[in-house]
């Protein structure tokens, strides 16, 4: 299957995510999805590798990048980014989510010296633009805080940090379920210990009637992940991250359909979001 294929399932299967987690928080809260969501994916991604892989090779330098990776994507990252959703809706935090190509850029231009060229600047442009479309409020629509638009940016800033350091390690260790495996239970593990020492741990079980969604998202998400690395090993970041992030236009979609009663996707979201898949394009064509 060729990566870019791979590469879109990844983004369609975040946004599947993401709905299912919007339906399931009616009644539950965003600690319950995202610890069902780290446990059935690491459960899931240890069982493969004991059964049908060696562990010696886990032991290489490859390990500290998924590490530091976990430390910041799954946990943070989507931590910010349920935030987000409760506050904002799938169909506003999604396009804002997926800004994550904006910081790569910002990153590899203050980190790395890269020269970028007009159309890499152009592009940066129409996902600003979009940003501006998704968070403002038309007239009739409830008004909300403008600093929960910075939920689902934290949440793409520290994407596009562990996004590069997945890719750092897949070019020593070039095993995409090592990669999840070892990303996926580092964050359940601090995700834990966190929830333990701020005596919340009694927040990850979820409500009955939010069990059904959110142990859909935990196999959908875990699925996505696993799909994210296989992407990452088989691509160049510039061109998969890219791709990866066109979830805002599965997110409005899928919004449409299955949420009607919960949010409404207006004209202003539907033009951000291309204008921010726009965006995508152009800087992952430089």
């Amino acid at each position: 299957m060729p990566p870019e294929v791979v590469a879109i399932l990844s983004a369609m299967g975040w946004a599947s995510d993401a709905v299912l987690v919007r339906m399931g928080s009616r009644t539950s809260n965003i600690y319950g999805a995202a610890f069902l969501s780290y446990f059935v994916s690491a459960i899931w991604l240890w069982f493969y590798l004991l059964l049908y892989y060696p562990l010696q090779p886990l032991w290489t330098p490859a390990t500290i990048y998924f590490f530091l990776s976990g430390c910041f994507q799954p946990l943070l990252a989507r931590v910010l980014y349920y935030v987000g959703i409760t506050r904002l809706g799938v169909s506003r935090a999604g396009p804002l989510r997926a800004t994550t190509p904006l910081f790569a850029l910002v990153l590899a231009v203050l980190f790395l010296h890269e020269q970028p060229t007009l159309p890499v600047y152009a592009g940066t442009l129409l996902i600003v633009g979009s940003i501006w479309l998704i968070s403002s409020r038309g007239h009739g629509e409830a008004k909300g805080r403008l600093f929960d638009i910075v939920f689902p940016l934290a949440a793409a800033f520290v994407g596009a940090v562990s996004q590069n350091l997945r890719k750092a390690g897949l070019l020593i260790l070039p095993d995409p379920y090592v990669g999840a495996a070892i990303a996926t239970t580092t964050s359940l593990a601090i995700f834990a210990v966190f929830l333990l020492a701020m005596g919340k741990i009694s927040l990850v079980r979820p409500h009955r009637a939010s069990l059904p969604f959110f142990g859909s998202a935990a196999c959908v998400s875990a699925a996505a992940q696993l799909l994210n690395f296989v992407a990452l090993s088989m691509g160049e970041v510039s061109v998969m991250v890219p791709l990866m992030d066109t979830t805002p236009l599965f997110t409005v979609v899928f919004s449409a359909i299955f949420l009607r009663d919960l949010e409404r996707v207006t004209f202003r979201i539907v033009l951000g979001a291309f204008l921010m898949v726009g965006g995508v394009i152009i800087i992952s064509a430089r």
